[in-house]
């Protein structure tokens, strides 16, 4: 029996750990031959050795994904080593700085933006010339519900993964004509590696301390990794190609995409002018 995704080639950022991983072990099983990227090895090695014990095809290669060179060694590695890239999940980030405006390190607060705009573009320009050559391909984008919430404190993150969001809107009407399909995704919420960095850091710990409470209680909750596996299968489901009618939409965890692409036609997300077009 073949698998959903047999044939497809994915480039996941972030895939060492947490929600980026447990995406590439499911695209694995899927058929996908899967490529990490993250900046620590031993963590991309470690997930490309699960997936290989499974019987799956992956490959680690480790780059800064704010980095122009870094990116196009990634992209061009991983079409040396799989072939054209019909997939890429883009998911790495960064769960602070934790200030108010009149409070936060201007740098750090910019290195968000880097983090979750700036790589996400340059990943996105890196994929899309051989997508739009093959005229297929699809992008997701790992989001979040800060995207579209006002949080105190957390202004760094909520308007890193709103521009996100955006971005995947102007992508969609960009590249719709070349069958291509981009998605931004709420993954849900787990206690990764991110979660614990927030519980550990002294700007949350000032400013954020419900929240921290909320984390030290889904951690003692038996059910609290089931998204891992939910948003891992979100990912298979928009990647299979039944739901590009979608493109352009920012899809929550508890989304039904049935009931969304049933309701496409009267709730269109992305518009594009009549007098517009890729030149």
């Amino acid at each position: 029996m073949a698998k959903e995704l047999e044939g497809h080639v994915a480039l996941i950022t972030g895939g060492g750990r947490g929600f980026g991983k447990a995406i590439a072990q499911r695209l694995a099983a899927e058929g996908a031959a899967v490529a990490v990227t993250s900046r620590t090895q031993s963590e991309l090695n470690q997930t490309v050795s699960e997936i290989q014990a499974a019987g799956g095809r992956a490959f680690a290669v480790s780059g800064d994904v704010t980095s122009p060179k870094d990116v196009a060694r990634v992209v061009h590695t991983t079409k040396e080593h799989f072939g054209p890239i019909t997939l890429l999940i883009n998911n790495a980030g960064i769960p602070g700085p934790f200030a108010p405006t009149w409070a936060a390190d201007p740098d750090e607060w910019w290195f968000a933006q880097e983090v979750h705009t700036r790589a996400f573009f340059l990943f996105v320009r890196g994929v899309l010339p051989s997508m739009i050559e093959r005229r297929a391909g699809r992008i997701i984008a790992v989001s979040a519900i800060a995207s579209y919430r006002v949080d105190f404190a957390m202004s760094a993150y909520c308007v890193g993964k709103t521009s996100q969001n955006r971005l995947v809107q102007f992508v969609a009407a960009e590249v719709k004509e070349f069958g291509i399909s981009t998605f931004a995704i709420d993954p849900g919420f787990v206690i990764t590696e991110l979660a614990e960095i927030t519980m550990r850091d002294a700007g949350a710990q000032r400013w954020k301390a419900d929240m921290i409470e909320h984390l030290k209680a889904r951690k003692t909750d038996p059910n609290s990794n089931a998204d891992l596996d939910r948003c891992a299968q979100r990912c298979v489901d928009l990647a299979s190609g039944r739901y590009d009618e979608l493109t352009g939409s920012y899809i929550e965890i508890n989304d039904n995409l049935d009931d969304m692409l049933r309701n496409a036609g009267e709730n269109k997300n992305i518009s594009i002018t009549s007098n517009w077009r890729l030149v």
